[in-house]
């Protein structure tokens, strides 16, 4: 049984290690799962959180940068999950000049840092209390690639073995019929006029 648990060690090691690695090396660490409504009633002060979800504002300050995110769940690398289910807001301010431009409006972050009680700020005319995080850490994710699905239909084409629907042979529209291919429109240049005979 020893020995069994002295194979396994190093495996186990392994593993824990493998799950850090994929978490960029700011944002590592142990952080308190504290949900935001939890920190909205002001109760989770000073506890250290990572957060993460999308930019709705960044707003330069004298001597700070604070942003405005729209909560998200984070997954196994602490990135935000695009298109889950909000929990709220949080702002998180952290010293120095952050540029509005590059930390734009719907970019992905994750933030750690100490919670600092709440903020109010209005929400059209409604004022929304805000989470407060003291960042240490302000983590741009970079843009998700952008995929485009093709269907795939098989040798025959999206209409199947019997062909397309539409195709009228040869006449006067070419090959495929008027839907797919119009008569050619060739354009002439005209010759510049000659200059008036003196």
């Amino acid at each position: 049984m020893v020995t069994r648990l002295l194979l396994l060690a190093p495996v186990a090691a392994a593993l824990a290690l493998g799950a850090c690695a994929t978490i960029p090396k700011p944002l590592q660490g142990n952080y308190a799962p504290v949900a935001l409504s939890a920190a909205q009633s002001g109760t989770a002060s000073t506890t250290p959180v990572r957060w993460g979800g999308e930019i709705i504002q960044t707003e330069p300050r004298e001597q700070q940068t604070c942003f405005f995110v729209l909560a998200e769940p984070l997954d196994s690398q602490a990135r935000p999950q695009r298109g889950a289910d909000s929990p709220g807001r949080f702002v998180a301010c952290k010293q120095g000049f952050y540029d509005p431009e590059v930390f734009a409006r719907g970019r992905e972050v994750t933030v750690t840092g100490t919670l600092d009680g709440t903020v109010q700020h209005k929400i059209g005319q409604f004022n929304y209390t805000y989470p407060n995080v003291i960042a240490s850490n302000v983590y741009l994710w970079p843009k998700r690639p952008l995929y485009v699905a093709t269907p795939d239909y098989g040798m025959w084409g999206p209409w199947g073995p019997w062909g397309d629907p539409f195709w009228g042979g040869w006449g006067p529209w070419g090959y495929g019929g008027p839907m797919y291919y119009p008569p050619r429109v060739i354009v002439v240049p005209r010759p510049a006029p000659q200059p008036p005979k003196q």
